[in-house]
């Protein structure tokens, strides 16, 4: 049986935190509360820092509007959104939904190093593109797509975006009869709405697993070099090896999120069942256009406070006589950056962002994940014995240059 290069579905889970449902537009300094909630779910004891480019604090932004993802060419054969008829029964709706995205979810047969590996992907562009999961076709020597018809062409990799788990290949159209998935806006989802997986699951081709959005902005990581997906959905519909990059879709018929994941039971060291996730359509869109029309990324979304920092140390504390213990010890800044032009120093010590209270720096990476590029917020700090509050005006993250 084959299987898939660098699963995710075999790492465990370390954190997640719920947010609201939807997502929050741009704005300027507002006051909120984004503490940890009691049902927030610790899977692991195991913390992991969101450190991006070189020790950059930064968060994630997942619906940046009026992006690149408009020049997406869904074409004649996209697949139609459905709307159900007076009368109809959820199973008639079902089957309805499964037959219009069926033809677009393909299954990707990548041949590495290490052996041959399956996957599945989903057609998002006329012109050949289909998008997948980055640890699907990793460090892969050949990329080999059937179709739902069984029809078998080979792909080219077009780009990938390993922060994302994003990637796109390409096949020639020429000859080919494209279904094309349509993208829904998975800004309206809403915890409980109907949801459907389609994909390769162990290699056994087209398989159909229903569930619910179980949850929405869930903060997961998958093991890979301490990487975190912020904002997934969570999903009870099940998600095994050879489902990564798959469609997960609406009762419209909508694609709403590219499977990509499962949590790993801690106890057991298996796949802890029922819980799966997937990466936010508007995420796909925003960047796997721009891996169609660039190759690489060219705009990450996310915000940065643009400072290099490390946890507080206690024999700096001591050394230094300093009036906290636990925080942020700022150790660079971006000149011209964020915290730059906010006024913010090396040796400073941030302790609060907005109503978080900052320990160390993955609570300072904690406390921006949910903000957009361009959002003020409030940071307090010590530089010295002195106590100083600022706002920062957030930057966006530099794309990664690998």
């Amino acid at each position: 049986m084959m299987n898939e290069p660098f699963e995710p579905l075999e790492q465990h889970l370390i954190e997640e935190q719920s947010r609201t449902d939807g997502q929050q537009e741009s704005r300027t300094r507002r006051p909120r509360s984004r503490k940890w909630s009691t049902g927030t779910l610790i899977i692991s004891a195991l913390l992991l820092a969101i450190i991006f480019g070189g020790g950059m604090v930064a968060g994630w932004q997942f619906t940046l509007r009026g992006a690149v993802g408009q020049n997406l060419q869904l074409g004649s054969d996209a697949a139609p959104t459905i709307s159900s008829s007076n009368g109809e029964d959820r199973e008639a709706l079902r089957e309805k939904v499964v037959a219009n995205i069926r033809p677009t979810v393909v299954q990707i047969n990548v041949k590495s190093l290490t052996g041959n590996h399956v996957g599945s992907g989903v057609v998002i562009d006329r012109r050949g593109y289909i998008i997948t999961n980055n640890h699907v076709v990793r460090n892969g020597e050949t990329i080999q797509i059937v179709f739902f018809n069984g029809q078998t062409v080979a792909a080219s990799l077009t780009g990938t975006s390993a922060a994302d788990d994003l990637a796109v290949v390409h096949v020639d159209p020429t000859h080919l009869q494209l279904s094309v998935a349509t993208l829904g806006d998975s800004s309206r989802l809403r915890v409980g709405q109907d949801v459907i997986a389609i994909g390769n699951p162990l290699g056994i081709t087209q398989t159909v697993t229903s569930g619910i959005v179980s949850a929405l902005g869930r903060n997961i990581a998958t093991g890979e070099d301490g990487q975190i997906l912020p904002g997934t959905i969570q999903t009870d519909a099940p998600i095994n090896p050879g489902n990564s990059g798959g469609a997960l879709v609406d009762m419209h018929g909508n694609l709403i999120g590219i499977p990509t994941l499962s949590a790993l039971n801690p106890e057991y060291k298996t796949p802890a069942s029922g819980v799966g996730f997937a990466i936010p359509s508007n995420r796909v869109q925003f960047i796997g256009t721009q891996l169609i029309v660039s190759g690489k990324v060219t705009r990450t979304g996310r915000a940065a406070l643009e400072v290099q920092a490390m946890d507080l140390d206690p024999v700096f504390v001591r050394k230094n006589n300093l009036p906290v213990t636990q925080g942020a010890l700022v150790i660079n800044v971006t000149p011209g950056g964020a915290a730059s032009n906010a006024g913010i120093k090396p040796n400073d010590i941030i302790v609060q962002v907005e109503d978080n209270q900052i320990t160390n720096v993955l609570s300072l990476s904690d406390a921006i994940i949910n903000d957009n590029p361009g959002d003020i917020i409030r940071v307090r700090l010590y530089r010295g014995k002195q106590q100083l509050a600022v706002d920062v005006k957030l930057g966006e993250l530099a794309p990664s240059k690998t």
